[in-house]
């Protein structure tokens, strides 16, 4: 108990401390009280700032300098600048999504205490992108997969998970709503406890772990008061899966705002939007456009409709993608254009499109590359 008590005052000390970067000044702290749908709509087409702050491994933290920089540029990356955040607002993107690992530069002790030169790093690239007007999705990514010992060491993931939580947002309380908190990305499921491809195991148990992290993180975020507490959060659907997390064990958090909403991911299917050469479990395809490949989509984003969005629970699609190396180009446009139109024809529902280094936005030129396929995915394609 007096560890636990200790650790608390030492993570409120450190946060205390941190300094705001200038770009933060401006960045707003308005909570206008819209409606989570209202947001949403608002929201547009997103894009990741993928392979940057989530980029990860001991491997860094022996080839690297000690800095955020190494890791922020380990994975390709060239430094972030304010320049490169504001092309995404003048491209016509309205949304961010920043992942992290927030374990990069953290005290190994149990009291979990994160870096102030990180976190204040974080600060600085999220401040940028509220004073250019977009909204910013704000994780905790994969980050090594420490979230895979939930099942097996409880109490210690738990404890890490909540103080990463805390030290976020008290970093952020004042933060005007467009800032949004994402529980966590696609790790909310556990094959050692149920495998959802057998179907063997404890099913119930591995959705109740699901739902503890999800209530957990609404309680951390809405116990630290500020805007923190009528902020949007995002909570994490079960392996961000749709057909996993149209499951009836899948429980959305209790949430004293009334102001959440749920995370998807759309890599559907797999062997065009995920594989670029064959793989043991499928075989890489070129194209995609058939008519069952439509009816496929649209009986997906009917099911976001039916289990979320018609019961007035709204859903960011925070990643849809697809490579480019095996792929016939146009069938990458009609793919991504045809996710993107989905969600826009039906509301409710904001994609944002995943993007690393070398892929679709040039950092370098803070321009989007193929003109044809921004215009295709963008609000105003999808009306009718």
């Amino acid at each position: 108990m007096k560890r636990k008590l200790w650790a608390a005052i030492i993570t409120a000390a450190v946060i205390a401390l941190l300094p705001l970067p200038d770009a933060m000044a401006g960045s707003g702290t308005s909570i206008r009280g819209l409606t989570p749908m209202e947001m949403i709509s608002e929201m547009g087409l997103g894009i990741n700032l993928g392979n940057t702050f989530e980029a990860c491994g001991d491997w860094i933290r022996q080839w690297g300098d000690g800095t955020p920089n190494a890791y922020e540029t380990a994975w390709g990356s060239p430094t972030v600048t304010e320049e490169m955040i504001r092309g995404y607002a003048s491209e016509g993107f309205k949304t961010l999504r920043v992942p992290v690992a927030w374990s990069n530069m953290m005290a190994q002790d149990g009291t979990w205490i994160i870096h102030p030169d990180y976190l204040s790093r974080v600060r600085q690239v999220v401040g940028w992108a509220l004073d250019a007007g977009l909204y910013v999705i704000l994780n905790l990514h994969w980050d090594g997969g420490w979230l895979e010992d939930l099942p097996s060491d409880h109490d210690r993931v738990m404890g890490k998970y909540t103080a990463i939580w805390q030290q976020v947002s008290a970093a952020f309380r004042d933060d005007g709503d467009k800032l949004v908190f994402e529980a966590q990305n696609e790790e909310l499921g556990w094959n050692t406890v149920w495998n959802q491809w057998s179907g063997q195991g404890n099913k119930q148990l591995s959705y109740s772990l699901c739902n503890e992290v999800n209530q957990t993180f609404v309680n951390v975020v809405r116990e630290s008061g500020g805007n923190n507490a009528s902020r949007l959060l995002l909570v994490s659907g079960y392996n961000t899966d749709i057909g996993l997390t149209c499951d009836p064990l899948f429980r959305m958090p209790e949430d004293p705002a009334g102001c959440l909403a749920l995370s998807l991911h759309y890599y559907t299917p797999s062997t065009f939007a995920i594989l670029e050469e064959d793989a043991d479990w499928g075989k890489c395809a070129a194209s995609w456009g058939t008519d069952a490949e439509y009816a496929e989509l649209s009986r997906n984003f009917g099911r976001i409709e039916t289990c979320f969005v018609s019961k007035g629970i709204p859903v960011i699609l925070g990643e849809f993608g697809c490579p480019v190396k095996n792929k016939d180009p146009e069938s990458v446009r009609r793919f991504l254009s045809a996710v993107a139109g989905e969600a826009f024809r039906r509301g409710g529902i904001c994609p944002v499109l995943w993007d690393t280094p070398g892929g679709r936005y040039d950092r370098g030129l803070c321009r989007f590359t193929d003109r044809t396929l921004l215009e295709s995915m963008l609000p105003e394609a999808a009306a009718p």
